[in-house]
């Protein structure tokens, strides 16, 4: 039997890039897909049906089965379409995959409100809203004394856990999403769920200006580890009912690497057992940090 065997999937923003491949991997491994996307630009603009559809008729000729959803999961209404549609065509759902993005990268001193709010809507708010209403379907579920063996994986990244220079918009979102990760799996786990996340790397069009394309005329590796299909079979093993006891964690994947990002934690420390002095502190701070890891640069490795 496949890892996915007769799961219920939804997989937003999979018309292209990381969604795409993880939608055919948990084909592959037995699930049926509702394969959402709304098929913008990378920032957010236009709309376009044939993504979805073209994912979808790629599974189909898998053997497996899949509908195309176009709902914008920012709009709360819209998400809970989506979720909607999941049990309406395939009579459950086991499994919310939240990857649905859009980037408007800018320095902080450039950036319009409007690029900030919609980096925010669509990967903080849309996050949000799958979850929300999906979460919903399952504590019912729960309550109603069925058996739920459910799972939600959201897509943080490094720009958010460990920080990137003009992504300020992104990066907030994406670690509000790892906060919401771990809220949410503590939350959500006396109904049957887990929640977990992954930080990928990888090369799509969100990321193709940031990475230095292969020289021309040099031929392509066997085994490319930019290929966003190396972020699927850790993403569909979440989504499996293999991984219950794995749950609030967020995991980071590039090619054939994975490591468990470790948030924060509370470092050197000095307590005066009575309120500080402002004066007092310029002393005791820069002993502190001194003493302190030093933040990770962007590949989460600690700065030396």
């Amino acid at each position: 039997m496949s890892l996915c065997e007769g799961r219920v999937v939804i997989v937003t923003g999979a018309g292209r890039g990381i969604g795409r491949e993880e939608a055919l991997e948990f084909a592959r491994e037995g699930a049926r897909v509702v394969v959402n996307d709304v098929g913008v630009a990378r920032d957010g603009t236009g709309e376009d049906a044939t993504p979805a559809q073209e994912v979808v008729d790629e599974i189909k000729a898998l053997g497996a089965e899949a509908v195309a959803n176009y709902d914008d999961i920012s709009d709360f209404d819209g998400a809970k379409r989506l979720i909607g549609q999941a049990i309406e065509s395939f009579g459950t759902l086991d499994v919310v995959v939240n990857n649905a993005g859009i980037l408007r990268d800018r320095m902080v001193v450039n950036m319009s409100i409007d690029e900030w709010d919609a980096v925010i809507k669509v990967h903080l708010r849309g996050t949000f809203a799958t979850t929300h209403h999906a979460a919903n379907y399952w504590r019912d579920r729960s309550k109603a004394g069925d058996p739920v063996d459910a799972r939600i994986v959201n897509t943080s990244s490094s720009s958010g856990i460990y920080g990137n220079v003009g992504q300020s918009n992104y990066g907030a979102a994406k670690a509000g999403i790892a906060a919401f990760t771990v809220i949410t799996a503590m939350e959500l786990s006396r109904y049957g769920v887990t929640v977990n996340a992954i930080a990928p790397a990888a090369l799509t069009r969100m990321t193709e200006d940031l990475v230095r394309w292969q020289a021309d005329g040099e031929d392509a590796p066997a085994w490319d580890p930019r290929d966003p299909s190396n972020i699927a079979p850790l993403v569909v093993w979440l989504g499996s009912a293999a991984s219950r006891e794995i749950t609030g964690r967020v995991f980071n994947v590039r090619g054939g690497l994975v490591s468990v990002a470790e948030g924060w934690v509370a470092g050197p420390a000095e307590d005066k057992g009575a309120r500080w002095q402002p004066g007092e502190l310029g002393e005791v701070i820069p002993r502190l940090v001194a003493a302190a890891r030093p933040n990770s640069d962007t590949s989460g490795k600690p700065a030396s």
